[in-house]
This record gives structure tokens, sequence and C-alpha cells, in this order.
């Protein structure tokens, strides 16, 4: 059974209203004391993968930290911005995506083609090869009156998940666990079976009402039952069996439209009584406009707007969307 806690009545899964792509799903365990939220991203992926024609092993990585980018973003609770980043010393030197809340994303990639292409062609692409050595670093944005919050997690040849992983233990002291899946997909339609970019993710988080409960092997590392001390805590066998639990989720489950993020958190926790909540739409939404890109000009020098100057026009393309923006040179005089 699911519950749901807007008509605070009991439904099969069969009857559930389901959020399908691009919609963020809050839901906890209340026996396993963890909550979460779990997402599957379609369109709203697609667009901004194709917007760039990104080599197919940039489009995976970018995807992942988009996934990572809409889970850890959709939590916040004030108006504002969560941005993840990666800088690197790898093919794949950065790639950049931002949640605005309450729902606009934007993402883009940097890469060298030529050490790119040497990488794959010498069988050395995964991900944290074309990564390489790096920092990744998350930010909170609450805007201009405010003092901006960011954690670095160095990029030491691990995946994106356990970088995650990372982050929790050294800046929240949360203990987390992270499951994203990227894919390629031939979906039916009318576009005579074009492949599709999609992904998935799950983030689950340990929060028991006793904080002593939180004093597990987890928060400073470890994977088994034992504490920093060398004790064990029984009562922290909820977080493992949840753990666990995640640890059961295929790649193809994250990513499957049929399966939809309420069914797959319904196969892995139903024993316990998973409860889904209301959640959000994200949205392919570039926050770059025309008077934004003008503001900036405006404060070039004659000689700088002279540099930019190209045939008569100064153009300007957005590296999130690449929309153009073309201006006359004498609106700045």
């Amino acid at each position: 059974m699911v519950f749901n806690p807007v008509t605070s009545e009991a439904r099969k899964l069969g009857e559930f209203g389901f959020a399908g792509d691009d919609h963020v799903v809050p839901f906890d365990v209340e026996p396993l004391d963890v909550r979460g939220r779990a997402v599957q991203l379609g369109p709203m992926l697609d667009q901004i993968l194709a917007r760039h024609t990104y080599p197919e092993p940039v489009a995976r990585l970018l995807a992942e930290v988009i996934v990572l980018t809409v889970l850890l973003g959709s939590s916040l609770k004030f108006e504002g911005k969560f941005i993840v980043q990666t800088r690197s010393d790898g093919p794949v030197d950065m790639l950049v995506a931002d949640f605005a809340t309450p729902s606009s994303v934007r993402a883009y990639a940097r890469f060298d083609e030529d050490r790119l292409a040497q990488a794959v062609e010498a069988g050395k692409d995964s991900p944290e090869e074309l990564l390489g050595a790096g920092v990744l670093a998350l930010t909170v944005d609450q805007g201009s009156d405010m003092q901006r919050y960011q954690g670095i997690v160095q990029l030491d040849g691990t995946n994106l998940e356990d970088v995650a992983k990372t982050y929790f233990r050294q800046s929240e002291q949360i203990p987390t666990e992270v499951r994203l899946g990227v894919a390629k997909m031939v979906l039916p339609g009318a576009d005579g079976g074009q492949e599709h970019w999609r992904a998935g993710g799950v983030l689950l988080q340990f929060l028991p009402a006793s904080h002593e409960r939180m004093r597990g092997a987890d928060l400073h590392g470890g994977d088994g039952d034992e504490n920093h001390d060398g004790s064990t805590h029984p009562e922290d066998d909820a977080w493992q069996e949840a753990r666990m639990l995640l640890s059961t989720a295929e790649m193809t489950e994250l990513v499957d439209p049929t399966v939809g993020s309420e069914r797959l958190l319904y196969r892995l926790f139903h024993e316990h009584g998973v409860r889904v909540y209301e959640g959000t739409n994200v949205l392919d939404d570039c926050s770059c406009s025309r008077d934004k890109i003008k503001a900036v000009l405006d404060g070039f020098t004659p000689e700088e707007l002279a540099e930019s100057t190209d045939e008569g026009s100064i153009r300007v393309t957005c590296e999130f969307c690449s929309t153009e923006y073309v201006f006359d040179p004498a609106d700045f005089s």
C-alpha cells in the first residue's frame, strides 16, 4: 500500500496518480527513519543534451550531474539556487548544473575534443578517467543579500555517487546514499524509434529522532555497523537495511518510464510502508535574458566594447542554452 498524505487515504499502487517524467517525488519510510527524493528525467534532459550535441561520454557525465543537482536542489525551502560544478584536469574539465527554485534547471559541459577522442580510443573513457583529478563544488546561493554556502569535495577517481556521499558526511553530517542512472533508450512514438536520453536517481538520508543513532560508522566513512569508539548500536540496523534495499535498485529501473518513481519506491520499501508526497516539476529553463547580458556589457570600457565588436555587431551566446544575443555597439556609447 502507498499512503497519499494529501488526501489522507490509503490507495493501492495501481490507483495512485503517478508523477511521471521530470517530476521530483519526496518520500519517507518511517519504520526505517529515512526520507529522500526520487526522480526520472526524460524530455527536460533530452532538450538540454540535444541542444549542444555533446559526444556520448560527455552527455552521460553531464546527465549524472543534472540528476544529482535536481535531487539536491529540489530540497531548498527558500528562493535561491543550488549549483553543482566540477573543475578537473581530465578531458572533461568542467561540468556545471544549477537548480533555481522552484523548478528551473540548466547545465553545460566543457571538454577538450582532441583529449576526449584520445581517451576514448585508448579505452580510458570511464567517468572517473574523463574527469581526472580535481574538485566538485556544491554551492547554495540565497541571493545577493545572503552569504553563499559552498562545500568542496575532492575528485579522486571515485564516481559521482560516492562523491555526493562524501559531501554529506563531511559537510552535512547526515548519513546519505545516492543512486544515479543514465541511459539512451528508443521509446515508442511518432519519431520513428529515435533514441532519447533518460536519467533517474534516488537520494536516501537517515534522519532518526534521536541524534545518538547517527553516530554510526557511515558518518566517518565506514561501511559496517561498528562505531568509531568500537561499540555497536542495534538501532543503526534500520539504516543498514535501508541502504541494502536501495542497493538492489537496478540502473534500468532508475530510468525505465514504465516503472516510474513511485513504483520503484514501492518495489524497494513496500514491506515497511513507503509514503510519497506531492513533489515539483523540473523544467529546462535558462535564466539568461537580453537585459542581463546588456547590463554586463554596460560595464565594459570603450576599448573592451571595441574588442568585442565583430562586423559591426556584438554577439554573445549563452553557454547554457546556446541563445545568441546581438547588440549594436552604438547602444553603449
